[in-house]
């Protein structure tokens, strides 16, 4: 599934040629130049053009307009094809709808039926906030900076250069935790991929033929793997992302007719969990909903961006779809199974049914073609160290191809050593999901509008913290019980 992955490209390659020296062209080279969705390969793959003295904060808000009206960033945007609102609500949607969404029952029964309906609805309404958060933050930075548009990692080493005189010295590691976070989040992506793959194969061929043990068909996939991610140019995967999308879309649909029947009352299950679960379920839907890195590409892209925000905006209005297809995903497949219920709601399906067994096939084979597509972020971020170090073209390719060896070949063996696909989602979420949407926004957000926007009584630097402290805490708790129930599957 390329959802996962698209979110983050667009931050991951920018914000590794602006900490990193990937691109030799000058920053404000890259920075004003963005994609069309449409005709990238992958939608947010980036290249630009421009000049150079604009990154420097202008301390006069007309700058560069002949009117003497202050510098509005979208009337500043060239775009080849820009998107329609549409097209930017189909874009969030795929974005955010992944392989999270079929934990989410496993997400409910860490934190029980209702509490998972409340939690579930709230945790979305956090997420959409914070990706409001920094929406408004890049507007800001670009009306300081005269720039049409900035990326997730831009938006935070910008803030931080013009923020606070004390925090500025950091701004290269603020964009350096992100792109590191990014790293870890898609390995990470990759690892849940690897183990649901070889979970659903094991599942449909015990069923036909024998039981092998999940770590034989793990190892099945690896040269696979390995021989799909030597594909360089996204462009030759662009027709296997779109069978993938097709049999995403399938299987999910028939996973619903199978949830949906025979439904048993609510009492049968648990209405909340113990304290001890709480933090799994926390990594597991801070996981699926994992999709900030994707808002900035696309309002940076659309025909009407003034469409985005507001409270009947693309943004909300696609956010609640998301939110209300994760919690009904959550409640119904918790309701259904309840605490029988695994890692990926397709392991629940009737072994039975030759239906059934066919959505295993679909969604494996769609997670196992997506694999390449979350692969290509770290190689983006890494590829900048290889470029360093190695002089030649012949000598970074082999660099190049034996990195992807090597991380294809490090994930697999991650995935080896922790095949609880449940347990893998929730520290996946926790350690850096979390991070991502729910720290670092409220963080940028303080430092670029400090002190004097803050609302009266600083109420922002207080809702900020509150969202900062709610993120760390789940950060913490949820990588020690993830962790727990890795080293002992028993323990909750």
């Amino acid at each position: 599934m390329k959802n996962e992955r698209e979110p983050l490209l667009g931050s991951a390659a920018d914000g590794a040629s602006n900490g990193s020296g990937l691109d030799p062209l000058s920053e404000h080279q890259r920075l004003l130049a963005r994609p069309d969705l449409r005709s990238s390969p992958e939608n947010m793959i980036v290249d630009a053009s421009n000049d150079t003295d604009s990154l420097m904060a202008k301390e006069d808000p007309t700058y560069g307009s002949s009117s003497g009206e202050p510098y509005e960033p979208s009337m500043h945007r060239t775009l080849e094809h820009p998107t329609t609102n549409l097209d930017t609500m189909i874009h969030l949607l795929k974005g955010n709808i992944g392989t999270g969404i079929l934990a989410m029952p496993d997400a409910f029964k860490h934190a029980g039926l209702y509490v998972g309906l409340f939690g579930t609805l709230f945790m979305g309404a956090i997420c959409t906030h914070c990706m409001h958060m920094l929406v408004n933050c890049s507007h800001e930075l670009c009306r300081r900076l005269q720039v049409p548009s900035l990326s997730f990692a831009d938006v935070c080493q910008r803030a931080f250069e013009s923020g606070p005189i004390g925090l500025r010295r950091y701004s290269k590691l603020a964009t350096n935790l992100i792109n590191m976070f990014l790293v870890i989040t898609q390995l990470g992506f990759c690892c849940v991929y690897f183990v649901f793959v070889a979970a659903n194969l094991r599942e449909v061929i015990a069923h036909y033929f024998f039981d092998l043990h999940t770590r034989v068909y793990l190892l099945l996939l690896l040269i696979p793997m390995v021989l799909l991610n030597l594909v360089k140019n996204l462009k030759y995967l662009t027709p296997i992302s779109l069978i993938a999308a097709l049999l995403t879309v399938t299987g999910l649909s028939c996973t619903f007719y199978y949830m949906l029947q025979d439904l048993p009352n609510t009492h049968t299950v648990k209405p909340y969990a113990t304290w001890a679960q709480l933090p799994l379920y926390f990594g597991t839907a801070i996981y699926a909903f994992e999709g900030i890195g994707m808002v900035l590409p696309l309002e940076n892209n659309m025909k009407t961006p003034e469409d985005f925000g507001g409270w009947s905006g693309v943004l909300n209005t696609g956010m609640v779809i998301v939110a209300c297809l994760y919690t009904a995903v959550g409640f119904f497949g918790y309701l259904k199974y309840g605490d029988s219920v695994k890692g990926s709601i397709t392991l629940n399906l009737p072994g039975e049914e030759f239906i059934a067994q066919l959505v295993r096939i679909m969604m494996a084979l769609a997670i196992f073609f997506s694999y390449s597509l979350q692969f290509f972020v770290p190689m983006s971020i890494l590829s900048v160290h290889i470029r360093r170090r190695l002089h030649t073209e012949q000598s970074r390719l082999i660099g190049e191809y034996l990195t992807r060896v090597s991380l294809v070949v490090f994930t697999f063996i991650l995935a080896a050593m922790i095949p609880n696909l449940g347990a893998v989602i929730s520290l996946v979420g926790a350690v850096s999901s979390s991070t991502l949407a729910l720290i670092f926004p409220p963080l940028i957000e303080i430092v670029t509008f400090w002190p004097d926007k803050l609302g009266r009584h600083y109420w922002v630097l207080w809702k900020d913290v509150a969202i900062m402290v709610f993120g760390i805490l789940g950060f913490i708790f949820g990588t020690y019980t993830s962790v727990a129930q890795i080293l002992n599957p028993d323990l909750v």
